[in-house]
């Protein structure tokens, strides 16, 4: 933590005792402070020097005093002001104290819990507004309302720093006033006049920023946003904010329009006075419409659709996703082909995302019935439960099935290319599409004495639905081996493989039935003709002859 500087701290030693810094904004230093006659504890805030030297202690002091005048419940007072002179003949520190409020900023409530509930957001607006419009009836404007600036003390709103951004921004004039507004605080509660430094910018200002607030109470989110300052400048200009209910279901209809008069781009068309303002809340939050939609079935209003998040309806659309996602596996796996991994795989994720999904829209409903009503808190909820939402498990079902796909896709690749367990004999340059083969009758090892040749016949009538390969048919057969003066013999390894020559076939496949324990053990290699090296070798077990 920063020490207070020595000589602001040794000119006021005899009235305040600086114990840490506090905070630190845009505008000014807060330093947590003593006050040494009265022994209570107050907040001393140091305007930053170039503010200090951009109002000069008379203007300063001058706005301090007539803020000062300001007595409401919901103003924090100030309570003294004054100058350090400097050393250097400059205009050194200039302060002001107010009472230390053992609370929250509404700045930090709404970062820790976005939205508020809506009758909570409707009483603090009407303490806000109560407040200022106290100081425009004495002809005090803020110019910065924000959460900042506004402190949560037992419950209730206290409206801090009236009097100081006025100041700042007369003392600064209009090109500096837009980028000294920027460094006391994001443009985004900026009344258009203000954003667009408007020399006949008024009260009414104020009551833009009300608006700006309230959006951001109601919602968990300002009306604008950009990716700078001038972006968000330029939507508060041009842009028209979309309808909080959009954002939050549940809003009443009075509570919104109240919302989207204060945001209105003309001053003209905005409540002319915060007593106006004040008049529109005050019936809101006295009839309960802060709870409950304005509707004439209010609880038909409030609650979701009948099926929203309900077990039936998740899974029915689930079921449907998943037919659509089998389905494209499928239609690939017709065209281009897969592994024989990828169907379970995508089962299994399936089948994992489903209890996922019906807890997702389970905790949803709930939630969903809590916005409506105004009681959804995001400290309220269970940390397990933040976790459900539509949005992560949608993302996360997305993030699985784009997993499976990319490896479904690199084995493919794999297979294409001929690299690795993936590729084929033709992407390998083993053999050329179309080569011919030859089956050779398997040699039989068991006491079935038809099981070679039935084997043999069997893996031959695959093969020959291949279009990438041409087997010799058992015509073909036997016509070579009548040329060849042997008609009706075994074609065995041997044999094969002179009949493979004579037939100009590239390959011949060999292999062998063995009896192991009570099972069998079937082999069969893939052998080169041309120079008798093995392509390719497998093996499977069966239980039992019928698995053959």
């Amino acid at each position: 933590m920063a020490e207070a500087p020595q000589a602001l701290a040794d000119a006021l030693a005899g009235r305040y005792r600086l114990e840490r810094e506090a905070g630190a904004g845009g505008m000014a230093t807060v330093w947590l402070a003593e006050d040494v006659k009265h022994r209570r504890r107050v907040a001393v805030k140091v305007l930053r020097p170039e503010l200090a030297a951009s109002l000069g202690p008379q203007r300063f002091l001058r706005e301090i005093e007539i803020a000062a005048q300001l007595s409401h419940p919901h103003v924090l007072p100030l309570l003294d002001s004054g100058q350090v002179p400097s050393e250097h003949g400059g205009p050194g520190f200039l302060y002001y104290v107010m009472p230390f409020v053992d609370g929250e900023s509404l700045r930090q409530r709404l970062a820790r819990e976005g939205a508020l509930p809506i009758g909570e957001a409707v009483r603090l607006l009407v303490e806000v507004t109560d407040a200022l419009a106290h100081a425009h009836r004495r002809g005090v404007v803020h110019r910065d309302i924000k959460p900042d600036n506004v402190m949560l003390a037992e419950r209730h709103a206290l409206v801090t720093d009236f009097g100081v951004a006025k100041a700042v921004s007369e003392a600064t004039g209009k090109h500096e006033a837009t980028s000294v507004g920027m460094a006391l605080g994001t443009p985004t509660y900026m009344a258009p006049e203000q954003a667009s430094a408007d020399p006949s910018l008024d009260h009414r200002a104020d009551l833009y920023a009300i608006g700006a607030m309230a959006y951001e109470m109601l919602t968990g989110k300002p009306p604008f946003t950009g990716d700078s300052a001038q972006q968000v400048l330029v939507a508060h200009l041009t842009k028209a904010p979309e309808p909080p209910s959009a954002r939050r279901a549940g809003i009443p209809a009075a509570l919104e329009q109240v919302v989207l008069r204060c945001l209105e781009k003309r001053p003209a068309d905005r409540y002319q006075t915060a007593d106006e303002l004040l008049a529109a809340l005050e019936p809101i939050r006295l009839s309960g419409d802060a709870f409950t939609p304005a509707s004439t079935q209010p609880v038909t209003a409030v609650m979701p659709a009948r099926w929203y998040g309900h077990p039936l309806a998740v899974a029915a659309a689930y079921a449907a996703v998943a037919i659509v996602v089998l389905g494209v596996l499928w239609l690939v796996g017709r065209a281009v082909g897969m592994p024989a991994w990828v169907a379970p795989a995508a089962a299994a994720l399936l089948a994992i995302g489903l209890p996922v999904m019906l807890v997702t829209g389970r905790v949803e409903r709930k939630r969903a019935v809590a916005h409506a009503t105004g009681m959804y808190r995001v400290s309220g909820e269970a940390p397990v439960a933040s976790l459900f939402t539509w949005r992560r498990a949608t993302v996360g079902g997305i993030a699985a099935f784009a997993t499976l796909g990319l490896g479904a896709g690199t084995w493919a690749s794999m297979r294409t290319l001929g690299i690795g367990p993936a590729g084929t004999l033709v992407s390998s340059g083993k053999l050329e599409a179309r080569d011919g083969l030859v089956v050779a009758e398997f040699d039989n090892r068991t006491a079935d004495s038809t099981l070679g040749a039935s084997v043999s016949e069997a893996l031959r009538i695959d093969l020959s639905q291949s279009p990438v390969i041409t087997v010799l048919g058992a015509q073909e057969m036997a016509q070579t081996l009548d040329r060849m003066g042997k008609p009706g013999e075994r074609v065995t390894g041997a044999l094969a493989k002179e009949v493979a020559m004579r037939a100009n076939a590239k390959a011949v496949v060999t292999g062998e039935i063995s009896a192991v324990g009570g099972g069998m053990v079937l082999s069969a290699r893939l052998i080169s003709v041309a120079d008798g090296s093995e392509l390719v070798a497998l093996r499977e077990t069966a239980n039992t002859p019928a698995d053959v």
